[in-house]
């Protein structure tokens, strides 16, 4: 388990780019098929924009129709932590990373075809990709 990263506003603010603080602070979305990892098939570990942290395995990885980069679990379940979202008129799961409580994106159980049944929707900007070493 990652010690947990807790940093004051105004730190996240100097660290993150403006686009990536509104998504991973202030739990804002990026526009569907806009994200840099939308399309990446390369083999390879998921991780926390803002610290670091796995959060997801390629493998995990699908093709959900969506416009974000959608995968069927976590590289742990302790690795993400689920909050009910009431916003925007609906009832939703928000994803957060367990490290650093910065927002991912949401989780739907709605992942037909896949083995958990759940399709973690997440924001490109809200992850970085190191692809494995070949």
């Amino acid at each position: 388990m990652n010690t947990p990263v807790n940093k004051s506003d105004a730190e996240w603010r100097e660290e993150l780019s403006p686009e990536q603080y509104q998504v991973l602070r202030e739990a804002a979305t990026e526009r569907p098929w806009t994200g840099e990892l939308l399309d990446e098939e390369r083999s390879g570990l998921y991780t926390c924009a803002a610290c670091g942290a796995e959060l997801f395995k390629s493998g995990t990885k699908f093709d959900s129709g969506c416009g974000w980069p959608s995968f069927y679990e976590s590289v742990r379940p302790e690795a993400v932590k689920l909050i009910e979202d009431n916003s925007l008129g609906m009832v939703r799961t928000e994803v957060r990373c367990a490290t650093c409580d910065s927002h991912l994106g949401h989780v739907f159980d709605d992942g037909f075809g896949t083995p958990t049944g759940d399709r973690y929707c997440m924001n490109s900007i809200a992850l970085n990709f190191t692809a494995e070493s070949e």
